[in-house]
């Protein structure tokens, strides 16, 4: 059975499933521009769409539904709205609108449901324009899912050129962004066209509510696929005027699957044809003044790595001892300290922490992630501030002239992308009596939130 006649039977069960349970919507909100770009580039796909709502009822309506298939849920690892800036306009963080999963009645059952809490309620005739941003992990499935050595790699993508919505929508287009211009095959609809290695779907006018047409692209990408399994990231806090952070990954190419025998001497002569799937180095970005800087795995140190920067970022280039080709593991640990007057503020009597939770690593997919902060020796009344969920408890860890052990306070989030790297802060009061080393920041804490 081809690839596209096995996306298409997939696509088929939800169609009939929305059909078969769709009711319409009782609401005078229509969607009369959607705008959606799809970005396909990396292993992790980002689907931005800007959306201009307008009431067209007498009631007030606070609050815009957001639809997406259960299928395509599992993957989703963020959902973000924020007012639309304008084209090529940096938003601020802060200015994030709410979104929370809701269920409403009447709805198909093979839909979730997320809301958009809107700065004020829309009155008769009143608009209003905001983007929201999908980051999907493990949404692009290779295909042929095993591949030998010269092979490059095909992986497949799924979506739908309407947008799928429960309101009516007047305009609407779409875009998809490929990584090379060499496309295998894709769902030709009318009005679609290609450009180079972007794919653009629509105009389309006045579609009505839940309207669905799926599509397949099926192209090269020899991107990283980069996946930890698990990663420990440890963030231990000093009197002595440190933060030492270490961090432990284990790896593995999530793409398509090396079959056949590996030839070290093939790779080396033409890396870039026999081995174009295969990746040999990851790039960190770490804070300007890191220092101590290593990396290693269970042999002992890795040398072939590089470490530059400047006053504004770090980056570490670091080598595994082999490239990765599709299914093939490893697992290492690298360590840095951190100046303490950065990260960590007083006011009134408080230890403010506020550093950053994901990984440095560009474009990894971490499946889950524990974050573990280890706090001086007395600590307590210890409180924790994130910008999305996580799970949350506490442990004890006893080091050398301790005496009842550091408070640990752990923090774990499975589906996380590099969006997730944003600041959190961690809260406490020190009751050791110790005095920090070196002093502190108080003024900066004006500015944790931003």
């Amino acid at each position: 059975m081809g690839v596209r006649r096995k996306m298409a039977l997939r696509f088929d069960l939800i169609i009939f499933t929305i059909l078969l349970f769709a009711s319409p919507v009782l609401s005078d909100l229509i969607l009369s521009k959607v705008d959606r770009r799809i970005d396909l580039t990396s292993q992790i796909v980002r689907i931005t769409s800007t959306l201009k709502v307008e009431n067209e009822g007498s009631e007030p309506v606070s609050e815009v539904l957001l639809a997406f298939p259960d299928l395509q849920v599992k993957d989703l690892a963020l959902l973000k709205a924020s007012p639309h800036e304008g084209k090529g306009k940096v938003k601020s963080l802060s200015a994030s609108l709410p979104v929370e999963n809701v269920k409403p009645n009447g709805m198909p059952a093979a839909l979730t449901f997320y809301a958009v809490k809107l700065p004020k309620a829309l009155g008769k005739g009143d608009s209003y324009t905001f983007d929201v941003l999908a980051v999907f992990a493990h949404a692009l499935r290779p295909f042929p899912e095993k591949i030998t050595q010269a092979d490059i790699q095909l992986v497949v993508f799924q979506e739908s050129a309407f947008y799928l919505t429960p309101y009516v929508v007047k305009v609407q287009s779409l875009s998809v962004k490929l990584p090379e211009s060499r496309i295998e095959s894709y769902t030709k609809l009318e009005n679609t066209k290609i450009h180079g290695s972007e794919i653009k779907y629509g105009p389309y006018e006045n579609l009505p509510s839940f309207s669905y047409s799926p599509i397949v692209v099926h192209f090269e990408s020899n991107q990283p696929f980069a996946v930890a399994q698990e990663v420990v990231r440890e963030i231990e806090i000093s009197h002595w005027g440190n933060v030492q952070v270490t961090e432990h990954y284990k790896l593995v190419h999530g793409g398509a699957q090396n079959k056949g025998e590996f030839s070290r001497l093939d790779y080396q002569a033409r890396p870039t044809i026999r081995g174009a799937s295969a990746f040999k180095y990851l790039i960190a970005k770490m804070p300007p003044r890191v220092h101590s800087v290593y990396y290693r795995d269970e042999i002992g140190n890795i040398s072939t790595s590089n470490l530059w920067g400047d006053s504004k970022k770090t980056e570490l280039l670091i080598e595994p001892r082999y490239p990765l080709f599709g299914g093939w593991r490893t697992a290492f640990t690298i360590g840095y300290g951190l100046p303490l007057k950065d990260f960590l503020f007083e006011l009134e009597g408080n230890r403010f922490l506020n550093i950053t939770f994901g990984s440095p690593m560009n474009e990894l997919v971490i499946d889950n992630l524990i974050v573990k902060v280890v706090l001086p020796e007395g600590s307590g009344d210890i409180s924790v501030s994130a910008p999305f969920p996580v799970n949350q408890w506490e442990e004890t860890k006893l080091s050398h002239l301790d005496l009842t052990g550091r408070p640990v306070v752990v923090l774990q989030k499975t589906n996380v992308v590099p969006e997730h790297n944003q600041f959190f802060q961690l809260i406490w009061q020190d009751c050791s009596g110790m005095k920090f080393k070196q002093q502190f920041n108080k003024l900066k804490m004006l500015s944790i939130d931003a």
